[in-house]
């Protein structure tokens, strides 16, 4: 069931949002179930709200993006298709958009976000959206958690300059990982852990912020 709203926040705004999904190509009901009741509207500023069902990024401050609704449900289905949905790491929290999307698909979310001010008002939208599966982290998201290893799946919401291999050892047998990679030209790809190792998926041209080192 789609989530309330008004105006352009409004049932019939976010079915059409499902509907242009679909036409793009995301077929698994359970992500666009999920993509109908989180209220995107929620995660960018107000003088931005109209614009939220749109396939737009849009800016969140501190230089960063929320990413269009297409790239969300599709790195969503990638990640969810993975046998086991007990958890998953999120790198770059941002808004927390993206995050609240795998907490309806995921059984615990691991977020980390570089930028403290993000990490701060996305603690308190979850909260105030009673999202209490995710557990954020501000810290350097390069690393990943290899504490909290290994993962069913990991997301990468920005670009990584090369194939991050350190985080291929924090998968799951049969996890995914998810990622952008490249500086202007970016590519979305998936790497899959198998019995005998690692598999890379080429999937399609994608423009990201930069995975950028340290914290903020």
């Amino acid at each position: 069931m789609l989530a309330q709203g008004s105006g352009m926040t409004s049932v019939r705004t976010r079915t059409r949002m499902i509907e242009r999904l679909r036409a793009q190509g995301i077929c698994d009901e359970k992500v666009l179930a999920v993509m109908g009741q989180v209220p995107r509207h929620a995660f960018v500023d107000e003088a931005l709200a109209h614009k939220a069902y749109d396939d737009l990024s849009l800016p969140i401050g501190f230089g960063q993006t929320i990413s269009q609704p297409y790239i969300v449900a599709r790195m969503s289905e990638l990640v969810f298709a993975v046998p086991q949905h007990r958890n998953v790491l999120e790198i770059g929290t941002g808004c927390g958009y993206q995050t609240s999307i795998l907490s309806k698909l995921f059984k615990t979310v691991h977020s980390i976000e570089r930028v403290g001010g993000l990490v701060r008002n996305t603690r308190d939208r979850l909260s105030s959206l009673e999202i209490h599966n995710a557990r954020l982290r501000h810290a350097d998201g390069s690393r990943g958690l290899p504490d909290l290893a290994p993962f069913d799946a990991i997301l990468i919401t920005a670009a990584a300059p090369i194939v991050p291999e350190n985080l291929m050892d924090q998968l799951a047998m049969g996890g995914r990982l998810v990622f952008p990679v490249g500086d202007v030209d970016q590519e979305l790809r998936m790497i899959e852990r198998v019995d005998d190792g690692f598999t890379e998926t080429r999937l399609e041209k994608v423009k990201f912020v930069p995975l950028l080192p340290g914290i903020a």
